[in-house]
């Protein structure tokens, strides 16, 4: 089996999953994991699907094909997931809630990159304060940090940074088998 991880943007409209579903279906392929959203009006995707080696060529010429429908898909090899799997890592969960203002996730990004930390998965909205009406930032990142780390320091790091932003933090320690 060969492991491809597709990225996905198009005017969003139904159908849209149904047409990529198919294409890895009618190959042999499997779907094994994605996140998909609509934003600005667009739809837009990532996913990792594994397909009989033989077939991946065919695969890719039929989701090239769904451009004709407006849907752009660009490919890329996987490594297969047990020969990705990295060595001992500790996973946090950070949640970020503040007043919206430009640049909470540069300043955010860089402290984690500075520690090594790998983000793995980041979710952010812009949602209105209950009481107030004010626009919140909120922000949810899963990140893997190297089994060298100090948590402590960065923990230390991560709060001067949400003081600094005026935002609240919590970090949460995540339990992870897979990634």
């Amino acid at each position: 089996m060969h492991d491809l991880v597709l990225t996905l943007i198009g005017p969003d409209r139904p159908g849209l999953v149904e047409a990529v579903a198919a294409v890895i279906a009618d190959h042999g392929g499997n779907w094994l994991e994605s996140r998909m959203t609509r934003l600005a009006g667009k739809f837009a995707g990532i996913l990792r699907a594994e397909l009989p080696e033989d077939r991946v060529p065919d695969a890719l010429r039929a989701l090239a094909s769904l451009e004709a429908r407006g849907l752009r898909i660009a490919t890329e090899a996987a490594p297969r997931a047990e020969s990705a799997q990295a060595a001992a890592h500790l996973y946090l969960r950070i949640e970020l809630v503040g007043v919206d203002r430009p640049g909470i996730v540069r300043e955010v990004s860089q402290l984690l990159a500075s520690h090594g930390v790998n983000v793995e998965e980041l979710v952010t909205d812009r949602v209105s304060a209950p009481m107030s009406g004010e626009t919140l930032f909120e922000a949810r990142a899963d990140v893997a940090l190297p089994a060298t780390t100090d948590v402590a320091r960065l923990q230390a790091a991560l709060e001067q940074t949400a003081n600094d932003l005026t935002v609240d933090l919590k970090v949460l320690k995540l339990e992870k088998e897979k990634r």
